[in-house]
C-alpha cells in the first residue's frame, strides 16, 4: 500500500485547510486509514481515523469538533478537513493505513505510512 499526503500550507489562526491522502496498491486488506501529526520536538500523535468499510470515525480530543476525516466511495482519496486552525496545530501531518482492527489510536497500529505534508498556522 502506498500513501501520499498533500494539501498542507501556511495559514493564519482561524483559517481552514483540507488535506488529501492518495492511496494505491493492494488496498483490499486495509481496515482503517488515519491521520497523525508530529510537531517539532514532540512525539507523533494520533489525529483521526476512519474505518473504511463502515465509515466510523474517531478523533483526538484536541481536534474533535474542528477536524473531519472522510473518504469517497472509491476509497481514494481520503480527506482531513481542518477548520478553525490554531498555532498548536502546526506540525507535519501523515496519513497511514492499518490492516488490523486494533490499536487504531496509536502509531504502532498502522502498517503503512505516507510522506508528510507540512501545516503551519501563524497567530
Amino acid at each position: 500500500v502506498q500513501l501520499q499526503a498533500s494539501g498542507g500550507g501556511l495559514v493564519q489562526a482561524g483559517d481552514s485547510l483540507r488535506l488529501s491522502c492518495a492511496v494505491s496498491g493492494h488496498t483490499f486488506s486495509t481496515y482503517a486509514l488515519g491521520w497523525f501529526r508530529q510537531a517539532p520536538g514532540k512525539e507523533r500523535e494520533f489525529v483521526a481515523t476512519i474505518i473504511w468499510t463502515v465509515g466510523k470515525t474517531y478523533y483526538a480530543d484536541s481536534v474533535k469538533g474542528r477536524f473531519t476525516i472522510s473518504r469517497d466511495n472509491a476509497r481514494n482519496p481520503m480527506y482531513l478537513q481542518m477548520n478553525n486552525l490554531a498555532p498548536e496545530d502546526t506540525a507535519v501531518y501523515y496519513c497511514a493505513a492499518s490492516n488490523m482492527p486494533s490499536r487504531l489510536l496509536v502509531a504502532a497500529g498502522y502498517d503503512y505510512w505516507g510522506q508528510e505534508t507540512l501545516v503551519t498556522v501563524s497567530s
